[in-house]
């Protein structure tokens, strides 16, 4: 159905349908008349949407018999319609064989078309002969949309918002497009295939969303999503994502001050989809696997919907979190999945969980190189488990927790958290959050605790994102019920020095009168007693008066151990003070030699070779001719053609020395603000990261600070002084220990006009 815009005035509406609008317990009881008619609304299975130059062009190129309601029968209507369209049409298999983005009865079939169709909106007999031969009764109890696009011309360019996907069990199945092999994968660590079947706006156009998908059993499969989010999202009542899951009728608006009634912010008619189903997509990459010029928002953001199972994606390269959710996403399950290089202009976190999220599971995912947390859950409600991941490189851009906890009985078990520049798991108190258990993970290569759980007096934005550190014991009950895990008190060893006889290793220690003791191996010779919990060795249960032990065999003379300890009515504790393992003759032999430092990497494209031999490095520096910094111009943070020039140079060296790593150091000049400096120096870093991503360099090679006003090159006042000061400095890392001289360059030096002084 499809209003004229000419009969939208809220003067022309009669008294009754004002009445009938708030006694129906529709979802749009409390709008306005005019906002519905302003909005695009589906409701069970109907679209009304305003009448536009397109949608009019549209609607005369069908041909539709035009409805002749009044405003009063339209809307009255719409606020009582008790059924899906869907419901009475046919199950249908539709083949998309054109890339265009129209609605017109010719020679193929789009996806919008398909769509259409599937949603009783578009009949079989408003299709040309042609098209028709496009569509048949489906072979399955649900209907199906699949592809059979020219090879040469696959992806396919939307000119405006497609309709959601509201035909309950529908698949859109991007596998069935002539050329899909299911049998190869580009990456080594989990096999995803390659799509071919692609959807990305048109060039200049700025689309919200790519997919929406409001009905039960939804699947989409086997498909490249990507460029999809809004010009200027700060005005925006629901996000931008490339898979967008909510209810049938349009969200409501959740950036209010005050909820507008009790059932803020859904009413009960809002029925959230159920087991949709997403796998094998490529989100916010190409099939070639680029970084798009055009990136999108969010990849898949549940805002309303159960049992959403999200499985084998590659979701990479966002502005915003991966896979975030939002009012309600209960059963979430999320597994399999490859999230890499997401958070670059937003939300920082890989995976961002709050509203209702019982039951939910993050399960064998590869979770790298990501701007912020792997894991953040802010305020949920319910539980999740957090097993058997690889959250490594994270937190390039921010640094914060590999996994950030809020909430109660969340469950992280049997994960590798691995170089983070910050924690391995932090517990905050602020709500009070107990009863999480984090137990056989294995931490290496952090910047602070392997588990740390804040205090509620710690409530800074630093101590929410790095921890508070190793608590003092707590000693009352009060300290207890202020700090994360109920404060439970980290294990004690007897002594910080641990004789073996034989081959076997009797530890005795004090812990919580109850808790299951889990001891560590501790192969890092880290700055921090405490941890890192490197490997599990075994486990003990304490007594009614706190005391456990445990006989370990496999230890030798000079490793170290930690323990953490899990109460079952408080959670796990932060890691014991390390004890060293003494010979039977009292010694302790000299540290060994220190491993050699793990080169970033997320993806391999083939299973590793065998390891080549063992060749001395050479006795003479390495001597690069590369820059090591780029210059910006006054108050800009742009990459102006020639640092372009110069981090191409740059881009050419990390891809010849794959053992390179990098920190962009972002520096301002002395003029303006400290504040304003600062912040002007992080996006001047995070510009040429984002350079560097597009030329392919993996983000898990690099990560920014930001030093302000606070490092200048020189001390004078002059604009060439100054100009000096406005960079970028590029520190290299050689990870095998060799010597590397790079040199400064000013090729790119900026200088403003004695004018143009701030």
């Amino acid at each position: 159905m499809v209003f004229n815009q000419n009969d939208s005035s809220e003067s022309f509406l009669p008294r009754r349908l004002e009445v009938a609008a708030t006694q129906t317990k529709s979802a749009f009881a409390d709008w306005t008349i005019k906002e519905i008619i302003n909005s695009d609304v589906v409701l069970d299975g109907h679209t009304i949407t305003q009448t536009t130059n397109q949608g009019q062009r549209t609607t005369d190129k069908r041909q539709r018999t035009k409805l002749q309601f009044s405003l009063t029968l339209a809307l009255a209507t719409v606020l009582t319609l008790p059924t899906l369209a869907t419901a009475q049409s046919p199950n249908l298999r539709v083949i998309v064989n054109s890339t265009q983005d129209s609605i017109a009865p010719d020679e193929s079939l789009t996806l919008r078309e398909a769509i259409e169709l599937t949603n009783g909106q578009l009949t079989v007999n408003q299709l040309s002969d042609i098209e028709r031969t496009l569509v048949s009764a489906s072979p399955e109890q649900v209907s199906r949309i699949e592809f059979n696009l020219s090879p040469q011309d696959t992806t396919i360019y939307l000119t405006e918002l497609l309709p959601p996907l509201a035909s309950p069990g529908l698949v859109v199945d991007g596998t069935t497009q002539p050329g899909y092999d299911p049998t190869t994968s580009p990456t080594a660590e989990i096999a995803i295939p390659q799509p071919i079947v692609t959807i990305t706006p048109t060039p200049g156009q700025s689309i919200l969303r790519g997919l929406t998908i409001v009905a039960d059993g939804v699947t989409v499969r086997g498909l490249s999503i990507y460029g999809f989010k809004a010009v200027d999202e700060t005005t925006l009542a629901t996000p931008p994502a490339d898979i967008f899951i909510a209810h049938s009728a349009p969200p409501p608006d959740i950036s209010q001050q005050e909820p507008p009634n009790y059932r803020f912010p859904f009413y009960p008619e809002n029925v959230p989809p159920k087991d949709v189903n997403l796998e094998f997509n490529w989100l916010g990459i190409a099939p070639d696997g680029e970084m798009p010029e055009n990136r999108s928002g969010f990849g898949v953001y549940v805002f309303n919907s159960l049992g959403t199972r999200v499985y084998r994606n590659r979701i990479t390269d966002h502005d915003g979190s991966a896979i975030i959710t939002s009012v309600q996403a209960n059963n979430l399950q999320v597994s399999e999945n490859i999230i890499i290089g997401n958070g670059i202009d937003g939300m920082p976190d890989a995976i961002r969980l709050e509203g209702v999220i019982n039951d939910s599971e993050i399960t064998g995912n590869l979770i790298c190189g990501n701007d912020g947390s792997g894991v953040y859950l802010f305020k949920p409600e319910g539980a999740v488990q957090i097993r058997e991941n690889q959250i490594i490189f994270n937190g390039r851009r921010l640094r914060r927790a590999a996994v950030y906890l809020m909430g109660n009985n969340h469950q992280v078990r049997g994960n590798q958290i691995a170089y983070q520049p910050g924690p391995g798991v932090v517990v905050t108190a602020y709500p009070d959050s107990d009863r999480n258990v984090i137990e056989t993970n294995r931490f290496a290569g952090l910047e602070g605790l392997s588990i740390d759980l804040n205090a509620q007096q710690h409530v800074e934005p630093i101590h929410f994102q790095i921890g508070d550190g190793h608590n003092p014991p707590r000693a009352t009950k009060y300290q207890s019920q202020t700090t994360a895990n109920n404060g439970i008190n980290a294990p004690q060893f007897a002594s910080e020095e641990l004789v073996q006889l034989g081959d076997e290793l009797e530890v005795l220690g004090q812990a919580e009168p109850g808790s299951t003791v889990e001891l560590y191996r501790v192969r890092e010779a880290a700055e921090s007693v405490y941890g890192p919990l490197s490997e599990p060795i075994g486990s003990a249960t304490s007594d009614g008066e706190g005391q456990f032990s445990l006989r370990l065999t496999g230890l030798q003379p000079g490793d170290r151990i930690s323990a953490i300890a899990t109460h079952p009515q408080d959670g796990t504790s932060e890691p014991a003070l390390n004890a060293v393992v003494k010979s039977s003759d009292g010694t302790i032999p000299p540290n060994p030699e220190p491993q050699p430092p793990v080169i970033p990497q997320c993806l391999t494209q083939t299973p590793p070779p065998p390891p080549a031999e063992f060749t001395p490095p050479p006795q003479q520096p390495l001597t690069l001719r590369v820059p090591r910094n780029v210059h910006f111009a006054l108050d800009r943070s742009d990459i102006s053609p020639e640092s372009a020039a110069v981090l191409d140079q740059v881009a050419a060296v990390l891809k010849e020395y794959p053992f390179l790593t990098i920190e962009l150091q972002g520096h301002t000049d002395p003029r303006a603000s400290v504040a304003y400096n600062q912040a002007l120096a992080s996006r001047r870093a995070l510009s040429v990261r984002n350079y560097l991503l597009r030329q392919g360099i993996d983000p898990g090679r690099m990560t920014i600070r930001s030093f302000g006003e606070s490092q200048r090159r020189t001390t004078g006042s002059g604009v060439v002084d100054y100009a000096r000061d406005r960079r970028v400095e590029i520190i290299f890392q050689d990870l095998r220990g060799l010597e590397i001289i790079f040199e400064d360059q000013e090729t790119d030096l900026q200088i403003e006009s004695q004018r143009g002084d701030r």
